[in-house]
Formats: structure tokens, sequence, C-alpha cells
């Protein structure tokens, strides 16, 4: 309800994507009010990355894990959404353990504080070495995962956006996506929840250096880190000519 309202009261809307603007002109704004930016979260992640580059204690929570499983293949993991509860997400704990069974991989976890996610993978995945089960991460600490991790397993909405923007492959364990931008482009994959395909996509990815840079090569369509800078240009121009 807010983002309608917010939407019907909009002198201006800053799209992240083409498909965006078409959705807001299909609502009957006006072309002459959409423009499109990419999406300002980029603009954060980088903003942050950097921050991070030259004061990595911004960081320290992820650190550790980053030097215990230095020359392995940091699979980062989120899940959390609740149409994936139950079956979903026993069969995303079973995939994760099957991966695990690698040598060279670990899995970083932080792991959503709903029962229904956590009471699963605590059972499922306690007492694995190369799992690491952990609180959520606070946005620093989530972007540094990001950048360490060779691949992104996850159901979340905005990793599907901020993954690429780092060159990582995203696998996400849905059916829909409410993000296709992401899908069409390359960047990311939708595998749903089935036990035997996140395993086999995973693995893919893990030993096809092609297909795994096809993804990790594919261009973010989510935006450039520029997009801040264009919304702050487009509202003073607009002011001027006000004035």
């Amino acid at each position: 309800m807010n983002r309608k309202i917010s939407g019907t009261i909009a002198d201006q809307h800053f799209a992240p994507t083409n498909v965006s603007a078409a959705a807001l002109a299909a609502e009957a704004v006006s072309s002459e009010n959409i423009f499109v930016t990419g999406n300002t979260v980029i603009d954060a992640l980088h903003w942050v990355s950097d921050r991070i580059a030259q004061n990595p204690t911004l960081a320290a929570n992820v650190a550790p894990y980053e030097e215990r499983f230095r020359g392995r293949k940091i699979i980062g993991v989120t899940t959390h959404r609740r149409e994936n509860f139950g079956d979903g997400m026993e069969n995303i704990a079973g995939a994760i353990k099957a991966i695990a069974a690698r040598d060279d991989v670990a899995c970083i976890f932080p792991v959503h504080m709903n029962p229904n996610v956590r009471a699963v993978m605590d059972a499922a995945l306690g007492d694995l070495p190369n799992v690491v089960m952990i609180e959520p991460l606070d946005y620093p600490n989530f972007a540094r995962l990001l950048s360490i991790s060779h691949i992104m397993l996850t159901d979340s909405g905005g990793v599907q956006e901020e993954a690429p923007a780092l060159g990582k492959p995203v696998l996400v364990m849905r059916d829909t996506t409410e993000r296709p931008e992401g899908v069409t482009a390359g960047t990311a994959k939708l595998i749903g929840t089935d036990k035997d395909r996140i395993i086999s996509e995973i693995f893919t990815l893990l030993d096809d250096d092609a297909a795994y840079s096809a993804m990790a090569r594919a261009h973010n369509p989510f935006g450039d880190g520029h997009a801040s800078q264009r919304i702050a240009e487009i509202i003073y121009n607009a002011s001027r000519q006000e004035t």
C-alpha cells in the first residue's frame, strides 16, 4: 500500500531498469516523469566495498571465516522465504549438506532468525566442518561475504541485484522472481528447491569454467554504481527549471 501511495503522489519516478519503467508506463505514469537510472543499492554496495578495502575492520565478523576457508570456493547462502518453509527448506538443507561433502568448497550461511529456517538448518548442518552458520550480518559484513563468495545460493531478492555487481553468479531457489531482468541477462538462474537440481546446478558452476564465466561476466542489468548521481542531477535540473 505504501508503495502504491508513493507512486501515485510522486512527480518523478526513478526506475532501476527498462522493465521497471515499462511497468510504470503500464500504470499510466507519463514517460516524461520516468527516468531509468539503475538501482541505488548497487551504488551502496560499491561505496561500502571501497571502504572495506580501506578499512578491513568494517567486515571483521566475516574475516575469520575468510581466513579459515582460504583456498576453497566459498558458497554464500541465504534463505528465508515463506513459500520454502517445510519441504522446500528441508530440500535446501539436504542440498547444502551434499555440496559441503566436497573438499574444495565451504559454505558461509547467515541464518535467518525464523525458527522455520533455523531449526531445519541446525538439525541438518550443525556438525559439518566446512559449513558455518552465523547470525544475520550487517551490511558491511554482508557486502564482504558477497565479495569473497564464488557463488551465491539464495532465495532472497536483493542478492539477485547485488551479487552480479561483484561478478558472482546467483542461483535462485525459487520458481519465480520479481527481478526477471537478472534471469534474462544471465546473471541469475531460477533453480527451484528440488534437492538434486540445486546440487547439479552448483556442481556445474564449480566444475565447468565456461558455465561459470558466462554468468560471472554477464552484464548486470540493475545498475553500474552511478544511479544516485543520475538521480541527483535529474532533481537538480528539474528544480532549476521550476525557478
